[in-house]
């Protein structure tokens, strides 16, 4: 199988946070998702990033629809208005670089547009050099043109289904393991990135690492699941990033992410069947599938 080793263990599981820690330490993450016609993807990334341990959680806002129903949907959410008339006169980089971030997250439900290509420039433009999450559209405008991505010094997550990664590739992935091994170290390659290829047993490639998922199931085949797990990821490595701990780091946090985000499904499916899943039950089972995952896999003492 493409003559790396595959690693199928448990992941770590994220360590918790010192007795007279503040949000700040628990990570801060900006997430540059949704629009007007696709604002649940918003919705679901914050919830989820917010659920799984981020301190502080700040949605880019580049539609006005979403200024009035995230704090509707998820009132702990921070929100920034980037809309076209605030953003007159003032530059997006220029705003990207005035924030102290631990992670961003940008993709999820902006459509795969002209307007999203131009802000996926800015972010990988800015001298970020924190953990970066592409999910969705993030990854659609960069169709068949994955190398732009490697000249970006922080540590990069791709995290495409076999649809997106096909286009990024610009040829079919196969259904195999093998195939699909392949294809992700292909495209990690490409990129200069960690990749994260959903799908049964999600394929994680860091470098020449791989690592294979074992929880998840087919009930998790549905609309804004992986706006969930691009939540789950961002908030885990701005965790990472915040705490600097050599036992957690960018990979562990990436792995530890797919796995709870795999494993709220398993919940979720036991309790209301494959068929009935939808990708909030993801959310809504996330607490319980990280109690579990810590206390299956211990986290690092602090």
């Amino acid at each position: 199988m493409s003559g790396a080793a595959v690693d199928s263990s448990t992941p770590r599981a994220a360590p918790g946070l010192a007795a007279d820690a503040h949000k700040g330490q628990a990570g801060r993450v900006l997430c540059i998702c949704g629009s007007r016609l696709m604002p649940g993807a918003a919705i679901l990334a914050v919830r989820a990033a917010t659920r799984a341990g981020a301190g502080l959680v700040t949605l880019a806002a580049l539609d006005p629809e979403l200024l009035a129903l995230l704090p509707l949907a998820a009132p702990e959410g921070v929100l920034l208005d980037w809309s076209a008339r605030e953003l007159a006169g003032t530059s997006l980089a220029l705003r990207l670089t005035s924030r102290e971030d631990h992670g961003r997250l940008m993709g999820p439900g902006m459509g795969a547009s002209a307007r999203t290509a131009s802000v996926l420039a800015d972010v990988c433009s800015d001298a970020f050099s924190g953990p970066l999450v592409l999910d969705a559209d993030g990854l659609n405008v960069l169709q068949g043109k994955p190398d732009q991505l490697a000249r970006r010094a922080g540590f990069t997550v791709l995290t495409p289904h076999p649809g997106e990664a096909e286009r990024l590739l610009g040829r079919a992935i196969p259904t195999t393991e093998q195939g699909r091994v392949e294809a992700a170290l292909e495209l990690a390659r490409q990129s200069c990135a960690a990749v994260v290829l959903k799908g049964r047993r999600s394929v994680i490639v860091h470098g020449s690492r791989v690592f294979l998922n074992t929880t998840g199931n087919p009930g998790m085949a549905t609309a804004g699941s992986g706006d969930v797990l691009a939540g789950i990821a961002v908030a885990y490595l701005a965790a990472s990033a915040s705490l600097g701990r050599a036992d957690f780091s960018a990979i562990d946090a990436l792995r530890a992410a797919v796995y709870v985000h795999g494993l709220a499904g398993d919940l979720a499916a036991e309790q209301l069947g494959q068929r009935a899943l939808i990708a909030s039950d993801l959310i809504d089972f996330l607490p319980a599938a990280q109690l579990k995952h810590a206390s299956c896999f211990p986290a690092p003492s602090v």
